[in-house]
């Protein structure tokens, strides 16, 4: 379980004498911008498979059908799948994101740059998750290197790199899935921290439009205000979020459900009463909740608000239902030995966490497979400032967490 062991101290050589390469293709994988919004990703798929390919690896491209992305919020998605056999044994996927939330403001350096400061990288993507596409491909990279020279390694692993994490996952690994392109028996899935990841909260999405009638605003009493509608619908949104509380998780990592307006859009003009206002609720789901209750019981909230509204009439409209992630049978020897190889190359204990996010990992989970999160990343991911202004991720855990990856995939391939 150390380095003393020829074959952990040759990956670990491996990785130090190639790590400048590594960030170096971090930084170029920044560099690209690959925001979602909105969602024309199949560029920087193209930079990734060419990268891929400079290493020597074979990359096959699975373009999704421009028609089943825009259902899914995507303008261009292609997947890329790397296939390294090693002979007989399990299959074992390592999957990761390349699409990006939108910069946003407030950032201290180019948020493109791909800049390092004080053994930090900086840059959107830099902590979620193109962090992990080079800690994946430099690990298998290892690995490779170490059956060149001489080692018996049985299975075959696999890169899933795709690109709609940001809004689901079905154009991603639903999409990977579904049409047979893999079908692993274990996956290690793209985390934001060192950390083991074992359970993640679901996410609702849903649009509510109040519609009124518009009127001159010299006579708002021949109108129906939807703006002033939504004055009694977010006052119950908000009550029913602090109810929220109320219902702790038990998931170590996570607190409890929590609920957000996101946007809200409507009106015509300022002399005219509004006919119409959108918005859009974020509704995060517990481990232990049941999405179809939760969705049910927000639209009788809504429903139960507006009721009494004279002139309005609600519409709702569901935009995404991501399950939470939760171990699927199998998971749990994973998680064991991904803990132990992470805390003998950390130094320190590193145990099972929840998450309050939602990522592509609970994919693979629904699908029946093992699947923990693990990768690049600081303690926490508030030290990363994922979806925040100087997104980051520190070298040392990048460095590390490519040891632990590739000391985990030797051990499932050695056994």
């Amino acid at each position: 379980m150390n380095d003393h062991d020829p074959a952990r101290a040759s990956l670990r050589h491996f990785i130090d004498t190639h790590f400048d390469e590594q960030v170096r293709t971090l930084a170029r994988l920044v560099q690209c911008p690959s925001d979602n919004p909105p969602g024309d990703c199949a560029p920087h798929a193209e930079l990734s498979a060419g990268l891929l390919e400079a290493m020597g690896f074979e990359v096959e491209r699975h373009p999704v059908p421009a028609e089943f992305a825009a259902e899914h919020g995507m303008r261009s998605a292609t997947n890329l799948i790397v296939r390294e056999r090693f002979g007989e044994g399990p299959v074992v996927a390592l999957n990761a994101h390349g699409d990006v939330v939108p910069p946003g403001e407030g950032w201290s350096v180019d948020p493109y740059g791909g800049e390092v400061r004080e053994g930090w990288l900086y840059g959107r993507g830099a902590a979620v998750s193109k962090s992990d596409f080079t800690t994946y491909a430099f690990a298998l990279r290892a690995l490779k290197q170490l059956a060149a020279d001489g080692a018996a390694l049985g299975g075959t692993v696999e890169l899933h790199l795709t690109y709609d994490e940001e809004t689901g996952g079905m154009t991603g690994p639903g999409w990977i899935l579904s049409q047979g392109l893999s079908r692993p028996d274990y996956v290690l899935s793209a985390a934001f921290s060192h950390h083991v990841v074992v359970a993640h909260n679901g996410c609702l999405h849903m649009e509510v439009t109040l519609r009124g009638k518009s009127a001159h605003a010299a006579r708002p009493d021949t109108g129906h205000d939807a703006i002033e509608a939504a004055a009694t619908l977010l006052p119950a949104l908000y009550r029913h979020r602090d109810a929220l509380a109320g219902r702790p998780s038990q998931t170590p990592g996570i607190t409890r459900p929590t609920l957000v307006v996101g946007l809200i859009e409507g009106g015509i003009n300022t002399n005219v009463v509004a006919d119409r206002l959108s918005l859009r609720i974020d509704r995060r789901i517990v481990p232990e909740e049941s999405p179809e209750a939760v969705e049910a019981e927000l639209r009788d909230v809504i429903e139960a608000a507006c009721r009494a509204l004279p002139g309005i009439t609600v519409e709702t409209r569901r935009i995404l239902l991501a399950r939470p992630f939760a171990p699927a049978p199998g998971a749990k020897e994973l998680t064991e030995l991904m803990c132990r190889e992470a805390s003998a190359v950390m130094g320190k204990p590193v145990t099972p966490i929840g998450v309050p996010l939602y990522t592509d990992a609970r994919l693979y989970s629904e699908a029946g497979i093992p699947t923990v999160m693990y990768g690049a990343g600081p303690e926490t991911l508030l030290e990363a400032n994922g979806h925040r202004a100087d997104e980051r991720v520190p070298l040392d855990e990048l460095r590390k967490a490519t040891v632990v990856v590739a000391n985990t995939l030797l051990q499932l391939l050695t056994r």
